[in-house]
């Protein structure tokens, strides 16, 4: 019988282990809100902004919005990376991002609660290590928090119009073993790499799931989101502890 090692992993992991994982919280003062996540090796300050009105496109409609950026800094990967401003255009993977990390946060506000302002939360990769669209997504739920709980305690609004709980991990599969949580090395090799973005109560925001050399089974599939659920039931408690 042919059995899988399983391989070694950063930190002395498990395959269902996550990386060491802190989000701090108010990390940058003069943001309404905003946070620091850390993940292994990788770090993103994430921060909420908010602006008291809308886009034109929908002014008078009672309603508020959210949206989303994000951004590597030059050193974040260790060989130099060109800022987009200087290229004069975003490249498509960080359009992708941020669209990502835009619809995964509005799955979790009511507009109508929020009126009529907008809320930017920018997410700046210090350090990568392999999951940053993750680590944004966590670290600005966060960020997005504490900036809903400012607005209520200067009674801007009655109250906040945050609808739950978000967050995301990677999964994948390396070597035939689905892994939790994939660092730069495991992510370069996988077989399968996916990137899960659920509630605190356990429903599908997005899942992208790339087989890179073997097609994906649906019983593969179904390990990978076991796994990200039960990752995100943990990063759930890292976010709780940040806002408490």
């Amino acid at each position: 019988m042919t059995t899988t090692a399983t391989p070694q992993r950063s930190y002395g992991r498990t395959p269902s282990d996550l990386r060491p994982t802190t989000i701090e919280p108010n990390f940058v003062k003069p943001a309404t809100g905003s946070a620091l996540i850390t993940q292994g090796e990788t770090r993103v300050i994430c921060t909420a902004s908010v602006q008291e009105s809308v886009p034109r496109w929908m002014a008078g409609k009672g309603r508020g919005w959210a949206t989303a950026e994000y951004g590597m800094l030059p050193a974040s990967t260790g060989e130099r990376k060109q800022r987009d401003a200087t290229r004069g255009k975003l490249d498509g993977r960080t359009v992708e991002i941020q669209r990502l990390i835009g619809r995964a946060l509005r799955g979790v506000i009511d507009f109508e609660a929020l009126g009529e302002r907008t809320i930017y939360l920018d997410c700046d990769v210090l350090t990568a290590d392999g999951g940053t669209r993750c680590a944004s997504i966590t670290g600005a739920f966060v960020a997005l928090d504490l900036a809903c709980r400012k607005l209520v305690a200067e009674e801007k609004l009655e109250r906040s119009p945050l609808t739950g709980t978000v967050a995301a991990i990677s999964a994948g599969i390396v070597g035939g073993v689905p892994l939790l949580d994939l660092d730069y090395s495991e992510d370069s090799t996988a077989e399968v790499d996916a990137n899960v973005v659920m509630t605190g109560e356990g429903g599908l925001i997005e899942v992208q799931a790339t087989a890179e050399r073997t097609p994906l089974s649906r019983a593969h599939l179904d390990d990978l989101l076991a796994l990200a659920g039960d990752g995100i039931e943990r990063l759930r408690a890292v976010q709780a502890g940040a806002v408490a």
